[in-house]
């Protein structure tokens, strides 16, 4: 099961990241009534490239992603296309040719949003699939009262956090409160992935 979870083959729905991503980016940005220069000194990320990923016309890696959504006070998830909340007393199926997927371009770092109504809790679970040598690079702190637990599924996980690094094998689980910056490398010449659960103290 571990295998097909590393198949790049399986879930599209990233290839239109682009479009979909740079759609939710523009909507946000207006909704929260900032100009492209405001966002850009908001979240360091040159007012050239923001305007490409609104276009479409460029597929933001997973460290320029992440500050574009910390940026507008969105989790990442929101702007990846996430599914809407199921209500109350209603179970919610999400197959998995429908998860919304994050495919890096540059380092094929994939993040799998597996929770099918992320909206109707406090927390989201999603996989992170790691390429051999491929890291996240630091990826900036989350909003106070952030929390991540994850497990690896498969290879091995270097995860830094606040000066700290720890390296986990298959099976080995992790807490780590999230409001500092953090990032997750693969250092072998195996794939790596992992589940991983956000959740937000309220």
């Amino acid at each position: 099961m571990v295998g097909q979870e590393g198949n790049a083959a399986e879930p599209q729905h990233g290839d239109d990241l682009a479009g979909a991503f740079g759609g939710n980016v523009r909507r946000r940005r207006e909704e929260a009534g900032l100009t492209l220069e405001q966002m850009s000194a908001r979240s360091s990320v040159s007012r050239a490239m923001l305007s490409k990923v609104e276009r479409g016309e460029k597929s933001p890696t997973i460290g320029v992603a992440s500050r574009i959504a910390h940026a507008l006070g969105v989790s990442l998830s929101d702007l990846i296309g996430a599914p809407a909340a199921a209500p109350s007393g209603v179970a919610v199926v999400m197959r998995r040719g429908d998860r919304p997927v994050f495919r890096d371009p540059e380092t094929g770092f994939e993040r799998h949003i597996v929770s099918a109504a992320p909206g109707a809790g406090r927390a989201e679970m999603i996989v992170h699939h790691l390429p051999a040598q491929v890291s996240t690079g630091l990826l900036p702190a989350y909003p106070h009262g952030t929390e991540k637990q994850l497990v690896v599924l498969e290879g091995t996980l270097t995860v830094a956090v606040g000066g700290i690094s720890e390296t986990l094998d298959a099976g080995d689980s992790l807490f780590v409160q999230a409001d500092a910056d953090h990032g997750f490398a693969n250092r072998t010449d195996a794939p790596c992935a992992y589940i991983m659960v956000i959740s937000r103290r309220t």
